[in-house]
């Protein structure tokens, strides 16, 4: 486990150095959009961890008229990983989307990242379609790290 990290909401400084790191960690990947990972970087409510500097983010939205809220994006920062940034990163999703009272909390995961769908599935969530899964806030205990 890491150290301590701050989480805090991401500051309109902080999108260029996550969308490098966003790029660093996924360009050569099947799936990278760069125009998608900058409206989320914009749009979304994003939320930065970090010790001295940005080691990951988690970009969330509310689904209009529903009570859902869709993890976007969750990124650890290249050299960072299993070091338990995701797991924090994941848990502040799951605790904001409490917060706004959803019932919830989606993530899409694709079928041949078999490394982020057991991360997933370690944390609650189910797989619910091909490349969705869910984590139903109504019955998940969170789990004591």
């Amino acid at each position: 486990m890491t150290t301590r990290l701050d989480i805090a909401p991401c500051s309109p400084a902080d999108r260029g150095l996550l969308f490098e790191l966003a790029e660093v960690a996924f360009a050569g990947e099947r799936g990278w959009d760069a125009p998608r990972v900058l409206d989320a970087l914009h749009h979304d409510r994003v939320f930065v961890a970090r010790d001295n500097r940005p080691m990951g983010y988690v970009a969330v939205r509310s689904e209009s008229g529903t009570r859902v809220v869709v993890v976007d994006q969750l990124l650890v920062a290249p050299g960072h990983e299993r070091m338990g940034v995701g797991h924090l990163l994941l848990d502040y999703a799951e605790q904001y989307a409490i917060e706004r009272r959803a019932s919830l909390l989606r993530i899409a995961v694709e079928s041949d990242n078999s490394a982020a769908r057991n991360f997933y599935r370690r944390a609650g969530f189910l797989p619910v379609e091909r490349e969705l899964f869910e984590l139903d806030l109504e019955r998940h205990t969170p789990q004591l790290t």
